[in-house]
């Protein structure tokens, strides 16, 4: 996902005005015969009165459909080979308690990761049976939460994990502690490398790769992997069950096949684990990181299409492998979250800036003027241009303009010259101050990884449906900021 070398090409419009539905904008976006963007129903520019920017909208109904999506998508696709799966939200795309009831209603579980997204996920009334629990370094206190709050799964991340929650459940008592066991297959998919998560070198899970043999004579056994490892640790534990194997390999995945190896790789090891124990594994998690749409012309993965390749792939696999199909779960969260959303800024500061100059050789060297648009926002919002180089869309929101397109570069009003919301884009030429912005696909990864920087205070969530807007997390104020600070 590294940042765009160019302008990109702005959504086609008909001629009436009326914004053509289409990526990367959610199913409730329009754009009316004066110009105005409504979000199911509503006026952006009544949102921008009432809610002030910048502000993040979250189309309700959008949301619901692809969470059904995904759900009917999976549940059809592994029922055609013989087996069950589970769909869960992941969580740490953005959780409110409005959210995890909306996803938990359209029949997903929820997946957390820390002691906070579970305790929105309890707030919220999903019942503890139908949350996991992730995370590579728990707190005690987060491991006895989950047990307490009896969570269906705790995907444990390291051999001391194991003892740790075994040491939990033991005195707790009563049933077992659900567990299962992350493991990194050495699939490399997703984008910037700091969203790929399934090679070795990095913190997430317990790698399938072997140190070799113990002894260099002919027959010599050959060493454990830290995955099995860990499973057969599980195994010798009374006070864990051993529910299942987890893997995830990345986010914003575009090209389905590191999944289909990813799980033949879970499999194998599964069935490893069957001969020398006896015990097959009754569940097995693919993860999520189902890529999704950030700029025109762009493709999402399709939850039909993804379903059926990943469903036949694990299939042919247990063939192969001679053991019957487990019962799967996937996690998609930017999948589901991240369309429809869009973040919505008010335009301050519009400077137009020389790019090239002199050669230094007498010669006139060729420049391009890149008009440098400034929102009410910035990094503190969307952190994920100046992290992993992402790219985003914005279109002006408030008015229609005949202008020229000139190329632009939105950026925030932090101190920092790398606070840069969108690289390069197309905006009309007479760009002003008080325009509207709407920033699309901007649900995932926006409010959940925003900050304070710079004493801003974080936007408002508000949730649009059938004409109707309401908060789902409220605007914070400098009283806000101001109480956390004991000086």
């Amino acid at each position: 996902m590294s940042a765009s070398a160019g302008p990109t090409t702005p959504p086609a419009f008909s001629p009436t005005g009326t914004y053509v539905p289409g990526e990367p904008w959610s199913s409730g976006v329009r754009r009316g015969p004066d110009g105005a963007l409504t979000v199911a129903g509503v006026d952006v520019r009544e949102l921008a009165v009432a809610q002030g920017t910048p502000a993040y909208v979250l189309d309700e109904a959008d949301l619901r459909e692809r969470a059904r999506s995904y759900r009917r998508a999976f549940e059809a696709a592994f029922a055609e080979v013989g087996a069950g799966v589970d769909v869960y939200y992941a969580g740490k795309a953005f959780l409110s308690v409005a959210v995890a009831r909306w996803v938990h209603a359209e029949g997903l579980r929820v997946d957390t990761a820390t002691g906070g997204e579970l305790a929105v996920a309890l707030r919220a009334g999903v019942p503890g049976e139908h949350i996991g629990l992730h995370g590579n370094n728990k707190s005690d206190a987060e491991i006895a939460r989950a047990l307490e709050a009896g969570v269906g799964r705790i995907i444990v991340d390291s051999l001391v994990e194991v003892e740790r929650v075994a040491a939990a459940s033991r005195a707790r008592g009563g049933a077992p502690a659900p567990v299962m066991i992350r493991v990194t297959t050495g699939v490399h998919a997703g984008g910037h490398e700091y969203i790929s998560t399934a090679h070795e070198d990095q913190k997430f899970g317990l790698s399938l790769a072997t140190g070799g043999s113990v002894a260099s004579a002919p027959g010599a056994q050959v060493e454990d992997s830290p995955a099995m490892t860990a499973l057969l640790a599980v195994l010798a534990h009374p006070e864990l069950e051993l529910l299942g194997i987890h893997s995830h390999i990345g986010s914003q995945i575009l090209d389905p096949s590191g999944f289909e190896v990813a799980a033949r790789k879970v499999l194998e090891l599964r069935a490893a684990l069957a001969e020398r124990t006896g015990f097959l594994v009754p569940e097995v998690d693919l993860g999520g990181g189902y890529g999704i749409a950030y700029l025109p012309g762009e493709v999402a993965l399709d939850p039909d299409r993804i379903a059926k390749d990943v469903a036949a792939s694990v299939a042919a696999s247990s063939a192969d492998l001679g053991t019957p199909l487990p019962r799967f779960s996937i996690e998609p969260g930017r999948a589901i979250v991240g369309p429809a959303g869009l973040t919505l800024y008010t335009v301050g500061t519009v400077k137009p800036v020389r790019v090239g100059g002199p050669t230094g050789d007498g010669e006139a060297e060729s420049t391009t003027v890149r008009t440098y648009v400034s929102i009410d926002g910035g990094m503190s919002d969307n952190i994920r241009p100046a992290l992993y180089g992402a790219d985003y869309h914005a279109e002006l929101a408030n008015r229609l303009s005949d202008a020229e397109p000139v190329l632009a570069r939105v950026v925030g009003k932090h101190c920092e010259s790398g606070d840069i919301v969108i690289h390069d884009v197309l905006l009309p030429g007479d760009v002003r101050a008080g325009d509207l912005l709407a920033v699309a696909a901007t649900g995932a990864y926006g409010r959940s990884m925003a900050s304070n920087y710079n004493h801003v205070p974080r936007p408002p969530v508000v949730a649009v449906t059938d004409g109707e807007a309401r908060v789902l997390v409220r605007r914070e104020t400098e009283d806000d900021l101001l109480a956390l600070d004991l000086g």
